[in-house]
């Protein structure tokens, strides 16, 4: 829907990672609303280094239709 309308902007978030490198939980922390969904859709999809212990990464989505 963003795309078709040409909805540009950033979204920030905060993702809680898993030792493994498995995104556990996101949380928005601004943006536009449609394209928070949008971004939060992709985090979940993403795939960190392992690491010893859960970390908090905080993530910038910037969404330009062109």
């Amino acid at each position: 829907m963003a795309r078709s309308i040409q909805l540009k902007g950033t979204v920030k978030a905060e993702a809680l990672v898993e030792p493994n490198g498995v995104v556990k939980s996101v949380e928005l922390k601004g943006g536009n609303p449609v394209l928070g969904r949008a971004a939060q859709n992709a985090i979940y999809k993403w795939k960190w280094a392992p690491a010893t212990h859960q970390t908090r990464e905080p993530i910038e989505v910037k969404f330009d239709p062109q």
